[in-house]
């Protein structure tokens, strides 16, 4: 399964990939409307905040009414907007803030991968976001990774909603 993974060294802060997100799913170029965005960690380091797809959604442990679903086959969390009633029980429970409540918009939304294709990598100019086989990462850079992320949740803890 393919995971976007993020080298915050490379990223420059050009919020290209807010604007290719919301263009992409909104018709808008408007950064509030993109399923990405990008937070300063400390100087020059950036992260970005989006659905991390998990393994097992605690978005999806829930939701009251089974709006949101776990697609097997892409790896990607999804909510069914027929059924959701907008609780926002999802933005609270996510640890990362990727399940975003979109006020424009007036409901919730996530990164879906842009079903396979994902526009915020393509449109990258430094490389920083990559999509990749989540067995290819190496052990190193997972170890990297999980403690880029698990700073950012420390210091943004209660802002990232």
């Amino acid at each position: 399964m393919k995971v976007i993974i993020f080298e915050p060294e490379k990223c420059s802060a050009c919020r290209t990939c807010e604007l290719v997100c919301s263009v992409k799913h909104t018709n808008y170029a408007d950064p509030m409307r993109s399923l990405i965005r990008i937070l300063k960690r400390e100087e020059y380091i950036f992260i970005p905040i989006r659905c991390r797809q998990c393994e097992e959604p605690w978005c999806e442990i829930v939701c009251p009414v089974g709006a949101i679903s776990k697609d097997k086959e892409l790896g990607t969390v999804t909510v069914d907007y027929d059924k959701c009633r907008g609780c926002r029980l999802c933005t609270e429970i996510c640890p990362f803030g990727g399940a975003q409540w979109k006020v424009k918009d007036r409901q919730v939304m996530m990164c879906d991968l842009c079903e396979g294709d994902p526009a915020c990598v393509k449109c990258c100019p430094t490389e920083a976001l990559q999509y990749v086989e989540e067995d290819e990462i190496p052990p190193a850079k997972r170890e990297k990774l999980f403690a880029i992320y698990a700073g950012l949740m420390e210091t943004y803890k209660g802002v990232v909603r």
